[in-house]
């Protein structure tokens, strides 16, 4: 009997890559298509590459088979088949709600999604007390602080660029002039993000202190390199000219955020289906288990075939129908995402990319005033995030009660 559960799981876990990929290419890519730094098949084209990439060969091999430390394990079941059932229900559910909401073409968290899915196992299987409600709070919590400490980063970094480069006569020459602080800035953040406190920074013994210091480094070499490569490259020395420095700009960031993105969300499909594989292997119920690179990369494979077929849906809500953006916006867009969700996972906040990266689209909008966004779709976005926890958690709890009547 556990074979079939073991199969089910490796299954369910390919739907729910699948449906990851097609709703969270959009916090990276969205912003890209939205101001015309790449067409759409391009962005599906890139997102995919880099989401399979950042799964396979960047993601954690060890996760916790409960994410987050949602529930409390000893007070649900030592019993290994209930756990293997009650995670094979959890992804089955996590995977339904983010596919309604991806048809929907509506950005949701996916990591909120398989919490809340998990909440609803602990409630149906160990009560109330199986549950760790301070985290829950947190995640609350996360709903208001990740959009807004984003929005208002990406408006303040919009802010800064109009004031310094775009309201003067001469901005291209003004753009060329600052882009060593852009260029630096951007690429500061994305070494840091992969060197401090991250296994591939434990595996090379960086310390926190010599991660900044390494991306220091880095940061102004490669800065100075820029501005030369943007000087020598392009010809236009208008507003376009101007746009093209930040189009590239934000091609590189969307780049980071798509690799970020396979590397971290792969395990909200593989961390269940590593835990029903441990269980099966192992015959006993396990809170962290190492994932096999096969597992990885399987993720990594469905996640890319997700962003190939479905990922142009919320790209579309994201990237045209919050407000409109242009190469400079887009880039504060994606400089305000990465940067606050650094920052929020550094200290240890459990922030969504996928409200950052909205959070940070309505920041740039209204820096152009509030007629500039469209708080209808923003309204309906905020419902469907807010929506996520329950209705990921109660078809939990029902799919748990049959696959109980059916395996035990």
């Amino acid at each position: 009997m556990t074979e079939l559960i073991l199969v089910l799981g490796l299954l369910t876990g390919a739907y729910m890559a699948w449906n990851i990929g097609a709703n969270d290419v959009a916090n990276g890519m969205a912003s890209a298509v939205g101001a015309k730094a790449i067409t759409l098949r391009q962005a599906v084209l890139i997102g995919g590459i880099l989401d399979f990439i950042g799964a396979t060969f960047v993601g954690s091999h060890v996760t916790a088979t409960i994410r987050g430390n949602i529930l409390v394990a000893e007070n649900i079941t030592q019993d290994p088949q209930i756990m293997m059932l009650g995670m094979l229900a959890a992804l089955l559910s996590a995977a339904f709600w983010v596919f309604v909401a991806t048809w929907s073409q509506f950005p949701v968290s996916t990591t909120h999604s398989i919490v809340g899915a998990l909440i609803g196992f602990g409630i149906v299987s160990g009560g109330f007390r199986a549950i760790q409600w301070a985290k829950i709070t947190a995640i609350v919590a996360s709903w208001i602080i990740s959009p807004i400490f984003a929005g208002l980063l990406a408006f303040l970094i919009f802010h800064f660029v109009r004031k310094t480069i775009l309201e003067w006569p001469n901005a291209f020459v003004r753009a060329l002039r600052w882009s060593p602080l852009f260029a630096g800035a951007t690429l500061f953040t994305i070494v840091l993000s992969f060197l401090m406190k991250t296994p591939l920074g434990k595996r090379l013994q960086i310390s926190g202190w010599s991660a900044l210091g390494i991306a220091l480094g880095i940061s102004v070499v490669l800065g100075l390199i820029a501005q030369e490569w943007l000087g020598r490259t392009i010809r236009r020395f208008d507003e376009e000219g101007v746009e093209e420095i930040f189009r590239r700009f934000q091609v590189f960031t969307s780049c980071y955020v798509a690799l970020a993105h396979g590397a971290n969300d792969v395990a909200n499909a593989v961390g269940p289906v590593a835990g029903i594989y441990a269980i099966y292997t192992t015959q006993s119920v396990v809170t962290t288990t190492p994932v096999p690179t096969w597992l990885l990369a399987g993720g990594g494979f469905f996640i890319a075939l997700g962003v190939f077929t479905w990922g142009y849906r919320v790209i579309e809500t994201v990237g045209r129908r919050i407000t409109t953006l242009t190469n400079t916006r887009g880039f504060a867009v994606d400089f305000g995402t990465a940067t606050s969700v650094l920052v929020a996972s550094k200290m240890g906040l459990p922030v969504s990319t996928t409200h950052a990266a909205v959070g940070a689209v309505i920041g740039v909008g209204l820096g152009g005033g509030l007629a500039a966004v469209d708080f209808k779709v923003v309204f309906k976005i905020i419902i469907y995030w807010v929506i996520t926890l329950p209705l990921a958690a109660i078809p939990t709890m029902m799919i748990f009660k049959m696959l109980m009547w059916i395996f035990h």
